[in-house]
């Protein structure tokens, strides 16, 4: 029997061709335009050609011999990409932007970015297993336990301009966070410099010689709620991209950890309902806002993600608001 399926918001805009490529690919193109012709495959309940341009809600007529593809399609991720269909549909879900050049996620927290040995999922093969007709690339990375805005780029014309982009620091990242202490000043930029984890006030606190230098960190930040004296709720900027940069500052530059972060001592939070609502094993940093140029366009894009489920209790609880 044939299964109808509707185009999603995020879709709108694709070719039909390409719509069953994404969904179906090991589909030969020479059957799908075979069933095209045969008025298996429509759209809206017409006939096409294949060439279509798709729009939110229209509905495409899927015809059972595809189906097979479908089945060659779960078999192969299943054994061996190390992921099922259902996690691809999640992350289906958690695009909030999609065009022929780039893919922007909300990435979910505990989803790495890049793959490795020992990770089984992540979002860059995850993201090629989503759409296999496009040469993905990741320009820049969120940690692990970070949730949030996360750009990835289709081709290579893409990659190369949105690199450029966040070497230059014209594209802007903000984040939000929930801190285990009191922060003063209530704004400010910290900077520093790191190495290993560590936090140094000048660049030559450790031994001259041989060996990688500390690197230069530079964060923009200010309190934008706190709570009972023991949590602030803050904004970051950062203008450099070190590795833990912004649960390091946090850590050893404001003395406030981010809850949750079990690294750099953020795990200890109040007693009573808070904690209970704490207790979710999930860092309190958020990749909200990202604004960056069009890499085909170049218009000017500012994209802002849905907060995550685990910190929309607390935000309730103690009033705090999105900027």
């Amino acid at each position: 029997m044939a299964e109808f399926v509707n185009v999603s918001k995020v879709e709108d805009g694709t070719r039909l061709l390409r719509w069953f490529l994404r969904h179906f690919p090991s589909m030969p193109q020479r059957e799908f335009y075979k069933l095209c012709r045969g008025g298996q495959i429509r759209v809206n309940s017409k006939r096409v050609r294949g060439t279509e341009v798709l729009g939110t809600g229209d509905v495409i007529r899927i015809p059972p011999t595809i189906m097979a593809y479908a089945e060659v399609r779960a078999k192969k991720t299943e054994t061996g990409e190390k992921f099922s269909l259902a996690d691809l549909e999640m992350l289906r879900k958690c695009i909030v932007h999609n065009d022929e050049d780039i893919v922007v996620f909300n990435k979910p927290a505990g989803l790495a970015v890049q793959g490795g040995t020992g990770i089984r999922k992540s979002v860059d093969k995850m993201a090629a297993a989503l759409f296999p007709y496009d040469k993905i690339a990741l320009v820049h990375r969120l940690d692990k336990e970070t949730s949030g805005l996360l750009v990835v780029a289709k081709n290579q014309r893409a990659a190369q301009n949105l690199a450029n982009q966040f070497q230059a620091k014209t594209a802007h990242k903000e984040y939000l966070a929930l801190l285990n202490g009191d922060v003063n000043p209530r704004r400010g930029v910290i900077d520093n410099y790191m190495l290993k984890g560590q936090v140094f006030d000048v660049p030559n606190r450790l031994n001259e010689g041989a060996g990688p230098r500390p690197q230069r960190a530079i964060t923009e930040y200010s309190v934008l709620g706190s709570a009972a004296g023991h949590l602030s709720w803050v904004q970051f900027s950062p203008k450099t991209g070190r590795t833990h940069q912004l649960r390091l500052h946090s850590a050893f530059s404001l003395r406030a950890p981010i809850v949750g972060d079990g690294l750099y001592g953020g795990r200890q939070v109040a007693n009573g309902p808070l904690a209970a609502m704490l207790e979710t094993n999930n860092l309190f940093l958020f990749a909200y806002k990202l604004t960056f140029q069009h890499p085909r366009t170049g218009r000017m894009m500012t994209l802002r993600a849905v907060v995550p489920d685990f910190m929309v209790p607390v935000m309730r609880f103690l009033e705090f608001k999105l900027p």
